[in-house]
């Protein structure tokens, strides 16, 4: 089925950050991006020092930086001057404990305000952040913690007891474990770290980092075998910055609400720093999916950008429309989604429903920001995850028996999505692993593994993982096209 084009509105145009794509991709240049940044002295940059310290400087701390739902309604917000002094206190209580520049600070926890204070905290005291899936058993976390050389844990003691306690022992490098929610006195050799936060003072100096220091280790989920370590740099805040500028379209009196899990790259890319270096307020609900529920936030905290996963749109289209209309959302102006491909009736399902299309975009954990976008201001094609960001080279590559690299210029021909490397997201390295991470490389492109055609108008289509796809008749089938096949299916 042939889907009709979304054509935007002259008012949808007009108040993006990206109107001109052309015009903007011809001149776009990563050192003014990296320019609208504060910087450290002497050429030094820090991710939590952009994200919360620059905005207190500036005399922006009064703003709201975070509101946070509980699963039972109880509301906690922060300031951006508030939020700077709980990272403060987190980073004094690494520092105390000898958790230094480089150390890897690994998070198991769930939407809970601790989280945000810790990764900050983590950030500021020139420590790595290393965030985990709350959702995995004693084994995934152990195989990550153990590759990432955790040095510091902070977890909830229900999560240590049930999915830490019992290894601990195993893994030498782990020198401290805070835990939250803490019911009595802390089990043995741990700390309670509402206590320790309570003792640290609420001042302290971010420790200077070099813009290729590494900052942020997230792994990838190991399906197909051992899990890789994808190392991100201070740099990277230049790419998450312009990105939700871009591609999220984030303006300082947004309210943006992103449902990604913490523990993985989206909770911590746009879940904590994109909106956060854009001066934005975040909403942070720690309760499941429920559809109603998710209405009613959007509905009663004006919400304005939404960011979520196409997996959670199909779940609020078999709630049905009717559901949704029974809110306001008039206030809600952007909405995308990531993490996998976006089935065309989705994008048509939120003009219905919602009154504007959902506008995907592609990235992975390596690339560690959004690379192809459907933008504010141009028109959505349902199915397409859009074209390139500013800065960004993609192309569509076929690899020869000979193992050379090259380019597909035919319209809507299948093969390997690729990106030309340079953008300051891009992984610096898989942890420990050089030959991994060098198979990533060729002919001067950094090979995605996914498969993917690209229109007339430079739009890109996702077909599959390279690994995952159905030969018939000379054409390449991938699973999104079959799943989108069912979908249109009567029956």
């Amino acid at each position: 089925m042939a889907w009709e084009r979304i054509r935007k509105r002259p008012e949808d145009r007009a108040g993006a950050n990206l109107t001109d794509y052309d015009r903007t991709v011809a001149s776009f240049d990563w050192n003014e991006a990296r320019a609208l940044l504060d910087g450290l002295p002497n050429g030094g940059l820090n991710i939590a020092h952009e994200a919360l310290d620059r905005h207190v400087e500036a005399g922006r701390g009064a703003k709201l930086a975070l509101r946070w739902i509980g699963k039972n309604d109880a509301v906690r917000d922060f300031s951006y001057a508030e939020l700077a002094a709980a990272a403060n206190r987190f980073a004094n209580v690494l520092a105390t404990h000898g958790a230094g520049k480089g150390d890897r600070v690994f998070l198991l926890l769930g939407r809970s305000p601790e989280l945000y204070v810790a990764a900050l905290g983590t950030l500021k005291n020139g420590s790595v952040f290393a965030p985990l899936f709350s959702a995995f058993g004693p084994e995934p976390i152990k195989a990550r913690m153990t590759i990432g050389g955790a040095r510091v844990l902070v977890t909830s003691e229900a999560f240590y007891r049930k999915k830490v306690e019992p290894w601990r022992s195993e893994l030498e490098c782990l020198e401290h474990v805070f835990l939250t929610e803490c019911t009595a006195a802390p089990p043995p050799g741990t700390i309670d770290l509402a206590k320790a936060l309570a003792e640290a003072s609420d001042e302290f100096e971010t420790v200077w980092t070099a813009p290729e220091d590494m900052a942020l280790l997230h792994f990838t989920s190991g399906t197909t075998g051992r899990p890789k370590g994808a190392v991100h740099v201070h740099q990277a805040v230049v790419a998450h910055n312009a990105t939700g500028r871009f591609a999220l379209d984030l303006h300082p009196d947004d309210v943006f609400w992103c449902t990604a899990d913490p523990g993985w790259v989206t909770g911590t890319s746009y879940g904590i720093i994109s909106p956060l270096t854009n001066g934005v307020t975040m909403i942070v609900d720690q309760a499941e999916f429920d559809a109603e529920r998710w209405y009613r936030i959007l509905q009663d905290q004006k919400v304005t950008v939404w960011y979520t996963a196409p997996t959670a749109i199909r779940m609020l289209m078999k709630a049905g429309s009717e559901l949704a209309r029974r809110f306001d959302h008039s206030h809600l102006r952007f909405m995308a989604s990531v993490g996998e491909p976006l089935n065309p009736e989705a994008v048509v399902w939120g003009v219905e429903a919602l009154g504007r299309p959902f506008h995907d975009n592609w990235w992975q954990t390596e690339t560690g920001g959004i690379m192809i976008a459907n933008y504010a201001a141009m028109d959505v094609k349902p199915g397409s995850m859009g074209r390139p960001l500013p800065g960004v080279a993609a192309g569509i590559v076929e690899r020869g028996e000979d193992g050379a690299v090259g380019e597909v210029v035919k319209p809507m021909t299948s093969g390997e999505l690729a990106l030309r490397p340079g953008w300051p997201s891009m992984m610096r390295a898989y942890l420990n692993e050089e030959e991994r991470y060098k198979k990533c490389f060729a002919g001067g492109w950094y090979l995605t593994g996914d498969l993917a055609m690209r229109d007339e108008e430079g739009y890109y289509w996702f077909v599959g993982r390279a690994d995952d796809v159905i030969k018939s008749a000379g054409h390449l089938i991938g699973p999104f096209e079959v799943e989108s096949a069912l979908m249109e299916h009567p029956a």
